[in-house]
């Protein structure tokens, strides 16, 4: 399968026994396999009600008849599927962060860039929703919609997402917000909505603040990934630099000293502290993830300690 390249075939049977973590926001149109507090059609018994003229005759309790004399039906849990959308930031600035590292056995290893990474948590929730019995969609975007996948559901329809986003590729400028205002962008069904971005946004929090309102009034229960890399947090740069926007490619001339980058981690702390307080404060669920943390440790560690992915 080509979705090796995002993923090593030893990942796949430990996603395989995962589930996403939704919360109260559970829906669907069709059957599935997510438990919803509805009564329906699955086999798993939920209680007994009395029996009323027209109630299907085959969920009669002929036992519990034979004993009381009185008339039940059998009740049981409904079952439905989730719509889980993936948008993945396809801009400029997500391709940066790849590097060699030091590894503990073989001496060095890759660590992907951000878009490359983006695309590995991607498929490695779209296809723990898929082997659910999830319906799934993905966007890859810039400053608008660059491509989207149709709604998909099923294991068959795995090599069609991983294939749709390792075929994706770098945009220009990033603009949620402006994706987002696109006719079709925002789901139609309420769902799980997962959007991995650096965000790195150029108008900043106004724009995160406009993007996610439109999600959360299409009832989706939002999960914000923020993919950011070790230089981008902890820069090591020096001495007289040009520091040159990768997106709308305008430059500034820095004398980078010790006070200089103190400054600079601390206006990076005080935005992801409003990421994340802003999430918090709206029940949107946030994980920070550096870009050269294993996937397995990703998904297995960070996502299934906040309660997104579950055994």
């Amino acid at each position: 399968m080509s979705g090796h390249y995002l993923l090593s075939p030893q990942i796949l049977p430990r996603l395989e026994r995962l589930s996403l973590g939704a919360g109260r926001r559970v829906a669907g149109t069709l059957q599935g396999k997510r438990r919803s507090r509805r009564l329906g059609s699955s086999l798993e018994f939920a209680d007994y009600r009395p029996y009323s003229p027209g109630d299907d005759i085959r969920r009669f309790d002929w036992s519990v008849y034979s004993r009381t004399g009185k008339p039940f039906i059998r009740q049981f849990m409904d079952e439905q599927e989730l719509m889980v959308s993936l948008y993945v930031d396809c801009s400029t600035s997500m391709d940066f962060g790849e590097r060699k590292a030091k590894a503990n056995t073989d001496g060095v290893s890759e660590v992907p860039s951000k878009l490359l990474y983006a695309k590995q948590l991607a498929a490695s929730i779209g296809y723990i929703a898929l082997c659910s019995y999830e319906r799934l969609q993905a966007v890859n975007y810039s400053r608008s919609l660059d491509s989207r996948l149709p709604i998909l559901r099923g294991r068959g329809a795995i090599h069609r997402l991983f294939q749709f986003l390792e075929e994706a590729s770098v945009g220009g400028e990033g603009s949620l917000a402006s994706c987002l205002s696109e006719p079709g962008a925002i789901p139609r069904l309420p769902g799980m909505t997962w959007i991995f971005s650096d965000f790195w946004l150029n108008e900043g929090e106004e724009e995160i603040g406009n993007a996610l309102s439109r999600l959360a009034g299409a009832g989706q229960e939002v999960v914000l990934v923020h993919i950011v890399s070790q230089e981008e947090m902890n820069p090591v740069f020096s001495g007289d630099l040009r520091l040159v926007d990768s997106e709308i490619g305008t430059g500034k001339d820095v004398s980078l000293t010790g006070k200089v980058l103190q400054t600079y981690k601390k206006e990076w702390e005080n935005y992801q502290h409003f990421l994340s307080s802003y999430a918090t404060e709206r029940g949107i669920s946030y994980v920070l993830i550096p870009n050269d943390m294993p996937i397995e440790e990703a998904v297995f560690g960070i996502l299934a300690e906040s309660g997104l992915v579950m055994t």
